[in-house]
C-alpha cells in the first residue's frame, strides 16, 4: 500500500511539473505575399497533385515506383528515421519512473580483530524484491523539454525524408525526360544522316560528270560529317541519361524497363496552379523541417533555464531480505528503502549560464536557417513559374521557326533541283532546319524538365503520406 502510494505522489509530481521553454511563436515569413508576374496562375492546384497524377505516363510512373522502392540513398534517409524515432523513445523514457526486478546474493567473511565477537565471522545476505532507479522529479520541465526537443528532430528527420522522397521523384523524371529528348535528337539525326547521304551521292555523281563544282562536293561532305558527329554526340547524351536512370532506379535489372523509343504523347500534367507563398510554407517539407528544428531549439532553451533549478532524484527498492536463502519469504522478512536526493546548483564555473547562451545563440541560429530556407523555396518557385512560362512561348515561337524552316528546305530543293538556285543556298536551308528541329526538341524537353523543377518546388503533393513506415 505505501508503494502503491508513493508511485501515485511521483506521478502526479512529474505530470505537474511546469516548463520553462519559450513559448513558440512562427517567425514572419520573410517573403512577399504573392508570385511576381504571377497574379492570376490557372491550371491544376498543387494541393490536388499527387506525383501519380502529376505523371501522366505509366511507364515513367512505373519507373519511379521502382525508384522509391530500391534507390539507396533514399533508403538510407528512411533508416535516419528510424534512428530518429529510437532517440525520441529513449528520450522520452525518461519522464515516467522505472521498475527493475533482481535478486542479489552476498557472504562476507570477516576477520577475528575487525568482528565485535573478537571472532572471524562468515555474514550472508540474500535479497529479492523490486527497485526504483534514479528517476528526477520534473518539477521545472527539464526532462519534458529534452522529450520535446527529441520529438522535434524526430518529425524534422520526417519531413527531411519526405524531401528526399520528392526529390528522387523529380530526379527520376528528369533524367527520363532528357533521355527521352537525347532519343528525339538522335532520330532526327539519324533521319538527316540518311537524308545528307542521299545528298551526297547524287553530288558525286554529278561531279564524276562534271555537272557538280569541287566546292559542292566538300560542302556535301560537311554536312554528311556534321551529322555523323551529331548523332555520336546525341548517342553519348542518351547513353549518360540511361545510366543515370539506371542508378536511380537501384536494382539489377532496371535496365530492361527502361523504354528505347521516345513517347508521343505528353507525360506530365502541363498546367499547374502554384497557390500562395504561405500555402509553400505550410507544405513544402524542406520548411517543415526546419520549422521543427527550430521548435527543437526551442524546446532546448526550457532544458537550459530549468539547470537554475534544484534536481530532486528518487531511488528506492521493496522486497525481501534474509541472512539466509530459505528464509527469503518467511515472515519478518520484508524490507524497503527510499532514498531522495536534492540537488541544488551553487557555483559551477558559469557552465549553466552558457549552456543557457548556447541554446539561445543555437535558437537564433536555426530562425535565420529558417527564414533562409523560406527564401531559398520562394526563389526556386519562382525561377520555376518564370522557366515554365517562358519556355511555353519559346516552344511556340520554336516550332513557328521550325515550320517554316521545314518549308524553307522544301522550295529550295525544288528551287535547286529546277537550276534556279545554287547548291549553296540549299546547303543553307539544310543547316538551317536540321538546327531549328533539333532545338525545338531541345526547348520541348526544358519546358517538360522546368515543369518538373516547379512540382518538386511547390513541395511534390504529399498530403498525409506516411514514409516512416515503409
Amino acid at each position: 500500500m505505501r508503494l502503491s502510494a508513493i508511485s501515485s505522489l511521483l506521478i502526479a509530481l512529474a505530470l505537474g511539473g511546469c516548463s520553462l521553454a519559450p513559448t513558440y511563436e512562427r517567425p514572419a515569413a520573410p517573403v512577399a505575399d504573392h508570385w511576381r508576374g504571377q497574379s492570376a496562375p490557372t491550371g491544376t492546384a498543387i494541393n490536388e497533385l499527387s506525383w501519380q497524377t502529376f505523371i501522366v505516363d505509366p511507364q515513367l510512373r512505373g519507373l519511379i515506383t521502382t525508384a522509391l522502392d530500391n534507390n539507396r540513398s533514399l533508403r538510407q534517409t528512411l533508416l535516419d528515421i528510424e534512428e530518429a524515432r529510437a532517440q525520441y523513445r529513449i528520450q522520452r523514457a525518461d519522464r515516467v519512473p522505472g521498475l527493475n526486478a533482481g535478486a542479489s546474493g552476498n557472504r562476507q567473511r570477516q576477520p577475528a580483530d575487525l568482528s565485535n565477537s573478537g571472532r572471524s565471522e562468515v555474514a550472508s545476505q540474500y535479497q529479492v524484491g523490486l527497485a526504483l532507479p534514479e528517476y528526477e522529479l520534473d518539477l521545472f520541465g527539464r526532462v519534458k523539454s529534452l522529450s520535446d526537443s527529441a520529438l522535434q528532430e524526430f518529425l524534422a528527420t520526417e519531413e527531411a525524408a519526405r524531401a528526399a522522397r520528392i526529390a528522387l521523384i523529380a530526379e527520376v523524371s528528369q533524367a527520363y525526360l532528357v533521355h527521352d529528348g537525347a532519343q528525339r535528337r538522335l532520330t532526327l539525326t539519324r533521319q538527316t544522316l540518311i537524308s545528307r547521304e542521299y545528298s551526297f551521292a547524287l553530288i558525286s555523281q554529278r561531279r564524276s560528270v562534271g555537272t557538280a563544282s569541287a566546292l559542292d562536293y566538300q560542302e556535301a561532305l560537311g554536312l554528311v560529317e556534321q551529322s555523323r558527329a551529331e548523332q555520336e554526340r546525341n548517342l553519348r547524351q542518351k547513353q549518360q541519361a540511361f545510366n543515370a536512370l539506371v542508378l536511380l532506379l537501384g536494382t539489377p535489372d532496371a535496365a530492361k524497363s527502361i523504354p528505347k523509343a521516345a513517347q508521343a504523347s505528353p507525360m506530365l500534367v502541363q498546367d499547374i496552379a502554384p497557390g500562395t507563398p504561405s500555402s509553400l510554407i505550410e507544405r513544402r517539407p524542406d520548411i517543415l523541417a526546419a520549422e521543427h528544428r527550430l521548435q527543437a531549439r526551442n524546446a532546448d532553451i526550457g532544458a537550459a533555464r530549468a539547470a537554475f533549478f534544484p534536481r530532486i532524484t528518487l531511488t528506492g527498492s521493496f522486497g525481501t531480505s534474509s541472512a539466509q536463502m530459505s528464509g527469503l519469504f518467511d515472515g519478518g522478512s520484508r524490507s524497503w528503502s527510499f532514498v531522495p536526493n536534492l540537488s541544488v546548483p551553487l557555483f559551477d564555473g558559469g557552465r549553466n549560464r552558457a549552456g543557457l547562451s548556447l541554446a539561445e545563440a543555437r535558437k537564433d541560429s536555426a530562425v535565420a536557417a529558417y527564414e533562409g530556407t523560406i527564401q531559398t523555396a520562394f526563389r526556386e518557385v519562382a525561377d520555376a513559374l518564370s522557366a515554365t512560362d517562358t519556355l511555353r512561348r519559346e516552344e511556340q515561337a520554336q516550332r513557328a521557326l521550325a515550320d517554316t524552316s521545314r518549308e524553307t528546305l522544301t522550295l529550295a530543293k525544288a528551287r535547286y533541283e529546277g537550276g534556279i538556285d545554287s547548291h549553296l543556298r540549299y546547303l543553307d536551308a539544310q543547316r538551317s532546319s536540321f538546327i531549328d528541329e533539333s532545338a525545338l526538341i531541345e526547348v520541348g524537353t526544358q519546358r517538360q524538365i522546368a515543369l518538373v523543377d516547379l512540382f518538386r518546388s511547390l513541395g511534390g503533393g504529399w498530403p498525409g503520406e506516411k514514409l516512416a513506415n515503409r
